[in-house]
This record gives structure tokens, C-alpha cells and sequence, in this order.
């Protein structure tokens, strides 16, 4: 798993116009946290993954193929990991606070990508955004601001009150 790594450091990084190895490393440990989040509820649907493939090429500029590789180094990573330590302290020691906000945001966006809200996805993404020191009400706003329109509510048509369930 190394060489693979190593591998994909070599490519990414043999042309002049590329990041450096810090922005991968940033790359990788934040692809691997949104790993994290798809596989917490233990089902990695067709649109999970593409919904990370996505999020990743369109956060990173990445190509399809070093995507793929990100994807996979990815889940490697986080099936080695004890831990979200190695990650998390990435993650801190160099994206500021609103980057933070945004990985949390995205983890939001693909816990919804295929439909549901698992509690297991959203625990997940609790945990990390308090590891990632994200403040409670913003980790509130950033689950509102992601999360569609609950389809289970009926407005009161008679003016009597809040929304209803039925």
C-alpha cells in the first residue's frame, strides 16, 4: 500500500504545474474523512461514491484517473487507520476554520447524496466536526443548509400553527 502511495505522489507531483506534497497530503486526509462518512452506515451506494468522486474532482481539480487513485488510497488509508487522528490534526495544523466548515459541509452533502440521512452517518459527521473543533451552531447551519426539504411535514392549511407531521 506504500508503493501505491508513493506511486501517486510521483505522478501527481513529476509535472511542474502540480501541488505540492502538503496539498495532496491535505487531499488525501480530507478524501479519507469523506471515506469516513460514506462507509458509516455501512452501505456505499452508486451514489455516495459518485457523489464523492464529484466533490473531489470538482474541490481539487483532479482528473478522473487521479481521482480514482485519491479514492482508493482513501479508502485504503481509512481501512489501516486506528483512528481519525492522523487525519484530523492534518486537517487543523493547516485549513483555517471556514476550509474546516466546508469539509463538514461536504461530509453533510454526501451523507444526503443518496436520499436518506443515516444516524450512523450522522454521528459520524458529529464526531468529526468536533475533532475538527467546528462550533455546535455552526455544525447545525451546515446540517440545515444541506439537507433537503423534509417531505414528511404538512403545512396547517387553517393558520392554527407550525408545520405538522402526519
Amino acid at each position: 500500500m506504500l508503493d501505491a502511495i508513493h506511486s501517486f505522489f510521483q505522478q501527481v507531483l513529476s509535472a511542474p504545474e502540480q501541488r505540492d506534497n502538503q496539498t495532496l497530503t491535505l487531499e488525501l486526509a480530507s478524501a479519507a474523512l469523506l471515506c469516513e462518512v460514506m462507509r458509516a452506515d455501512y452501505d456505499n451506494s452508486d451514489e455516495e461514491r459518485a457523489a464523492l468522486r464529484h466533490m473531489l474532482m470538482a474541490r481539487y481539480r483532479l482528473n478522473e484517473q487521479d481521482v480514482s487513485e485519491l479514492m482508493a488510497l482513501a479508502e485504503a488509508e481509512v481501512d489501516d487507520a486506528v483512528d481519525h487522528y492522523q487525519f484530523v490534526s492534518l486537517i487543523k495544523q493547516h485549513y483555517g476554520y471556514e476550509q474546516r466548515l466546508e469539509l463538514v459541509s461536504l461530509m453533510w452533502q454526501l451523507a444526503w447524496a443518496d436520499g436518506s440521512l443515516d444516524p450512523l452517518e450522522e454521528h459520524r459527521i458529529r464526531r468529526l466536526a468536533d475533532l475538527l473543533h467546528i462550533s455546535h451552531s455552526d455544525f447545525i447551519r451546515s446540517k440545515l443548509n444541506q439537507s433537503p426539504e423534509e417531505p414528511s411535514f404538512h403545512h396547517d392549511t387553517h393558520g392554527k400553527g407550525a408545520p405538522k407531521r402526519p
